[in-house]
Formats: structure tokens, sequence, C-alpha cells
């Protein structure tokens, strides 16, 4: 609402301050001082609704807390892993990818 009113006030003054008059119609640089006091204006009014605007809520980031001792990961007795590469045909040419072969 705020912003609305703002923009309408600023439009309006750049209006006011562009349009010609029957008094400046003969009159050269006279319209260059309204300008300037319509520009000031303007800046004002920018700049003073930047100015009280609230600033937005950023949410920070949680982090978990850090664990109190690191302890080596127990070993596990398993199939031992590893990657191949194996070569297939999809369909238009031979292709390459890696498959997990677990012995």
């Amino acid at each position: 609402m705020n912003f609305k009113a703002i923009a309408l006030v600023a439009a309006a003054l750049s209006a006011a301050a562009l349009a010609p008059s029957t008094a400046e119609a003969r009159c050269r640089g006279c319209g260059t001082g309204a300008a300037v006091v319509g520009g000031l204006a303007l800046g004002a009014i920018i700049g003073s609704s930047i100015a009280n605007s609230q600033p937005r809520y950023v949410e920070e980031p949680v982090y978990a807390p850090a664990p109190r001792a690191y302890y080596a990961p127990e070993y596990v007795e398993g199939p031992v892993c590893h990657m191949e590469r194996q070569r297939f045909w999809d369909g238009y040419s031979w292709r390459h990818r890696r498959v997990e072969v677990c012995d």
C-alpha cells in the first residue's frame, strides 16, 4: 500500500515537471529548475521509502551439535566390491558404463 502511494506521487511529480505550460512555452531553460526540483523530490521520496522499509527475515541455518568424541568405524566383514567398466549396446551404438561388482 505504501509503495503504491509513493509510486503514484512520483509519477504525478514527474508528469507535472515535464508538462509545459503557456508561461514556459516562450522561455528557454525555464523548465530545468522545475525538473531539478522534481528530480530531487522524487529522489527524496524513493530514498525515504527505502530507508524506512523493514529488513527481510532471513532464516538462519540450524546445525546439529558436534559429537563429543570421534571413534574409528568398526570393521565389518562382508563382500569385497569394486567398480568395473562394462561395454553395452544401447540400440544405436556401443557405450560404456561403470558398474559396482561385489565378490
